[in-house]
């Protein structure tokens, strides 16, 4: 399938419902990322814009591992709508992030793990 510009925008133009306030959004640096009207976009929802280094795709790999692992544990192709998707992957996330331990974050939630390291800010 091919990326359609109108497509990558309408997307991000549709975070505007959320608050996406300091949030980061990251990509590689294909031509719909680095253009001018995607960098506004972003911008205009107070997102900072992060990418791959031109050439090195293991700057990558996190958000990769994280895309393998929900493909594995979220049952997808039993979706017959988006809204039903959409549902699927939220409680996916919910999920992910407030219940699924990691190795690599001390067997700790992600969240468990960001107020980990929040706390150790204030106490440091």
């Amino acid at each position: 399938m091919k990326l359609d510009m109108l497509f990558v925008l309408n997307t991000i133009a549709s975070m505007s419902k959320l608050s996406c306030d300091k949030a980061i959004i990251h990509s590689d640096q294909g031509f719909h990322y680095t253009n001018p009207l995607y960098i506004k976009a972003v911008k205009d929802l107070k997102m900072t814009q992060s990418m791959s280094s031109k050439g090195k795709c293991i700057d990558n790999a996190p958000i990769e591992s994280f895309f393998g692992h929900m493909k594995d544990e979220l049952d997808y192709r039993s979706c017959q709508t988006y809204t039903e998707l959409r549902l699927k992957i939220s409680e996916y996330m919910r999920y992910y992030n407030h219940e699924r331990k990691q190795w690599g974050r001390n067997k700790m939630t992600p969240v468990e793990y960001k107020n980990y390291l929040l706390d150790q800010r204030v106490k440091g």
